[in-house]
């Protein structure tokens, strides 16, 4: 079993919500989340304005600063396992 720190499972969330629109459930399903652990990572996320929530279709979306830091993160786990 790998254990996943909390960069690696920011990635997921917003890998998970790259595609455009995505609901709770699915980032929660997808990025294997408990609800309480989904909660504080959308929270965080959100305010660090990584991810984007849409009052009218109750979805999350990975905003430009999100997709910069997955492009960085990217390239620092390329760096790691070279």
């Amino acid at each position: 079993m790998t254990v996943r720190n909390r960069i690696e499972i920011i990635s997921q969330i917003l890998e998970v919500a790259n595609g455009g629109v995505t609901s709770k459930t699915k980032i929660m399903a997808r990025a294997n989340l408990s609800y309480v652990q989904l909660q504080n990572y959308l929270i965080t996320l959100s305010d660090k304005e990584l991810l984007r929530y849409d009052l009218d279709t109750h979805t999350f979306k990975t905003t430009e600063k999100g997709f910069k830091f997955l492009k960085v993160y990217s390239q620092f786990d390329q760096l790691a396992k070279d």
